[in-house]
């Protein structure tokens, strides 16, 4: 899975795009898996910009809880933003919403991660 990446504040970008499911949960999880080892305590802030996700199935989601665990782990801050209708109702049904803090805009989660 191709993830595009931009600096915004002190902040790294990252924003996959296309749907994160069986066929692409694991390209997910290890085209994430470098920008996951720089965001630690002292280290850079990630924003998963989302507004490209179509779709997130369970496994996707799993996923998702592997990095925040890894992220805490290490002290980091990561976030998720610009969340599709299709999968902030996933977030909230599965209460991801409680793992992630979740931001409505890019911009948002630069001004609290920052």
């Amino acid at each position: 899975m191709n993830l595009t990446t931009k600096r915004q504040g002190n902040c790294l970008v990252v924003a996959p795009k296309g749907r994160i499911d069986h066929a692409q949960a694991d390209a997910f999880k290890t085209a994430l898996d470098p920008y996951l080892v720089e965001c630690k305590a002292g280290g850079t802030p990630l924003i998963l910009d989302f507004s490209g996700i179509e779709y997130i199935s369970s496994v996707g989601l799993r996923a998702l809880m592997l990095a925040a665990r890894q992220v805490k782990e290490q002290d980091g801050s990561i976030a998720v933003a610009m969340l599709t209708p299709v999968v902030r109702e996933v977030f909230e049904i599965s209460r991801f919403n409680l793992v992630y803090q979740v931001f409505d805009t890019v911009d948002a989660a630069v001004a609290v991660l920052s």
